[in-house]
Formats: C-alpha cells, structure tokens, sequence
C-alpha cells in the first residue's frame, strides 16, 4: 500500500468523522452549553453547507494554487475550525467554527480524491480512489463510534480535540511524504456547474439530496430518536453507531457489486423503497434493542448503498463530465445532510421525537419520484438518440 494513499485516507477520516460524530455528542453539546438539541443540531447543517456550497467555489479559485499547498491549507482550515469547536464557550462560537471547519474540508476533500488518482499509473486509479475514500466511509463504522465512546469517558469537547488530531496526523504525513504534484488546468465555476443544464443530471443530484435529507434527518437526532434503547448510555450509542457503520460500509461494497450485474435503476429504487419503509417503522422499531439494531443495519445498507449507483447513473449520462459531476454528487450529498438539521430541529420541536422517521420516510419517497423521473429523461434521451443514428444510418 503507498503510503501517500494512506495520508490523504487519513484526512478523509478525519473529515468524515467531523461530519458524523454530531450525532453521538449532540446530547452533550445540548446540556454542556444548556441550549435546545433542535438548536444545537445545527451544528451538522453548518458543517454540511459550508463544506457543499464552498467546494465549487474553492475549486475554481484555488484551482491553480499546488496541491501540496492547497491539501496541507485546508487541512490547516479543519484543524483550526475544530480547535475552535473544543474552546468554544457559547453555541454562536460553536456555529462559527463549524463553518471554518467546513470551509477546510471542502478544500481538502476534492482535491485528496485527485491527488490520490495522480499518484499512480491509470490502470491503478480506480484502487487508489478506493483507498482514499475508505477513509471516509470507514468513518461511519470507526471514528463516529470512538468518538462518541471519548465523550461518554470524558466530555464532548475531547472529541473534537480527537478530530483535530487526526488532521493534524495527516498534515504531517502529507507534509513529510507528498511529492509536489503537477497543478492541473483550472476550471471555472460556470464549467463546474454546466452539467446542471441536463435535466437528466439535476433530476438525479435531486435523487440525492432528497434521499440524504430524509436519511440523515434522523441521524443527526440518534441520540433522541433512540434514547428508549440507550437510556442516555453514550457507550450503547457508540455501539449502536458501529453496528450502523460497518452495514454502511458492507451496503457501499455490495452495491458496487449489484450494479454491475442488476443496472443502477433497479439498485437505486430498491434501496430507495426499503429505507422508506424502513423509517416509516422506527417510531416502533426504535423502541427495543434488537429491533433497532436490524433498523440500523438496514438503514446503513440502503442509505450508503445508494450512493454508488447514483454514481454509476451519473457516470453513463454523462461519461466525459466524470470529475464534473462526481462534485456535484457529493455537494448534492452535503446539501442533503445539512437540510437534515433544521428539517428534523422542526420535527423535534413541533412532533414527537419518536416519530421523527415517518419525516424522513416522506423526503426519501420524493427522492423515489425524482429518480423515476431521471430514468424516463434517460430512455427518452436514448431512444431519441438511436431513432437519429438510425435516419442517418438509412440515409448513408
């Protein structure tokens, strides 16, 4: 394994587990600084939007500064961002510097992902974005759960110190073992956003952000949702959290796999469908230990399994738009996890906490139509074109 691989994993783990390891402290966010949880769940959707709404942005202003430079300043931004977090004496403080740390990780993360792929011949690529992605998804299974397990030991403010470490570990690395690698050709924000004039693209980014809306709208409130099942026992948090993860990352590898054999529309509906369903029974589900349990494994199947065949179908609409698109996909991702804070501040305010699930259930079902919607655009596009080749065909 090269280990300049393993630096910018790193990185993604760390910015990974800032995204994910809210949800196991909120509790104890809420009553150190004696503010709401609804409020206090904003955290996650500053995070979430700063990171969504500057990476287009960084990238095409930065997009000539050195990659060494900009993945070294970014994780510099994240490592200060969550310092700032840990030292922060009010909510408003805390909020300010979940933007800083998602301005960090929107310079980092894109760039990690092309870095990675530069470092090695073509024919090795496809390994190399797995391996620096990993440190992303085994987030969920990894640094949320011992995140969590950090402020059950000690306090909530430990955690965050944690993921500064981690950055920090990783900007050594980059520092000590990255080569200066060459600075591609800058693409302007109006490039970054042209595939958004395809209907067939933005249908399915809005496949996205509606499914990661409504999946991550319960998530971020696990700690109250499931509070029946923890009795406010951050280590039966941190366990439940484990178990969520390590379906995550299985659903994310099988996924891959049923989409080469099944077509991504069969993959995506079906994980779509079943994680509806799914929230649609956590008001009941969430209330005992072995039922939520396999509430959470199916939610980790379908919710991360989604993610790659959404990919895929982005992928075959538009094949010479990869790098183009695959950023739009995952801003889609972020925007969707930060509607996730107020659209479920809104359903614990004014609903039962309980029942927060049959809220997401409804966003998921909409991200059902979009991605309907996508396919029909994407048979039209196709038979019209084959209808074409076909006049041409007759007229050669």
């Amino acid at each position: 394994m090269d280990r300049r691989l393993l630096v910018l994993a790193l990185g993604m783990f760390a910015i990974g587990t800032d995204s994910f390891v809210v949800a196991g402290i909120l509790p104890a966010v809420s009553q150190s600084l004696n503010e709401p949880v609804a409020l206090v769940g904003q955290m996650v959707t500053l995070y979430a939007l700063s990171y969504a709404l500057l990476s287009p942005v960084v990238g095409a202003l930065a997009g000539h500064w050195p990659r060494k430079t900009l993945l070294l300043g970014g994780l510099g931004v994240f490592i200060v961002g969550n310092v700032m977090t840990a030292l922060a004496p009010t909510l408003t403080l805390v909020f300010i510097s979940r933007v800083v740390a998602g301005l960090g990780a929107a310079m980092f993360s894109p760039t990690a992902t092309a870095t990675g792929a530069s470092l090695v011949p073509p024919e090795q690529r496809g390994r190399a974005l797995a391996v620096v992605i990993a440190g992303l998804t085994s987030a969920t299974a990894l640094g949320s759960p011992i995140g969590t397990v950090l402020a059950g030991l000690a306090d909530w403010r430990i955690t965050m110190w944690f993921v500064a470490a981690l950055g920090l570990a990783s900007a050594i690395g980059i520092w000590v073992l990255m080569p200066q690698v060459p600075t591609p050709a800058a693409v302007s924000l109006r490039q970054r956003l042209a595939p958004l004039a395809d209907s067939r693209v933005t249908l399915t980014l809005l496949t996205t952000l509606m499914a990661y809306g409504g999946l991550f709208l319960v998530y971020t409130y696990l700690g109250v949702t499931f509070d029946r099942v923890t009795g406010g026992d951050g280590n039966v948090l941190a366990a439940l959290l484990f178990v969520w993860g390590i379906a995550a990352t299985l659903g994310n590898i099988v996924a891959g796999r049923l989409t080469d054999k099944l077509g991504s529309r069969r993959i995506i509906n079906g994980a779509i469908i079943v994680a509806a369903i799914n929230f649609a029974l956590l008001p009941w589900s969430s209330a005992h230990l072995a039922t939520a349990i396999a509430a959470l494994i199916v939610w980790g199947i379908c919710g991360w399994g989604l993610l790659v065949p959404q990919q895929h179908r982005l992928l075959t609409i538009a094949p010479a738009l990869a790098p183009l698109v695959m950023g739009l996909n995952s801003a889609a991702t972020y925007l969707g996890v930060s509607m996730s804070g107020p659209l479920g501040a809104f359903g614990v305010t004014y609903f039962d906490k309980y029942h927060l699930g049959l809220f997401g259930a409804f966003f998921i079902a909409i991200s059902l139509v979009m991605a309907e919607l996508a396919h029909g655009r994407i048979v039209r596009r196709t038979t019209a074109g084959a209808r074409l080749d076909a006049v041409t065909l007759g007229r050669a």
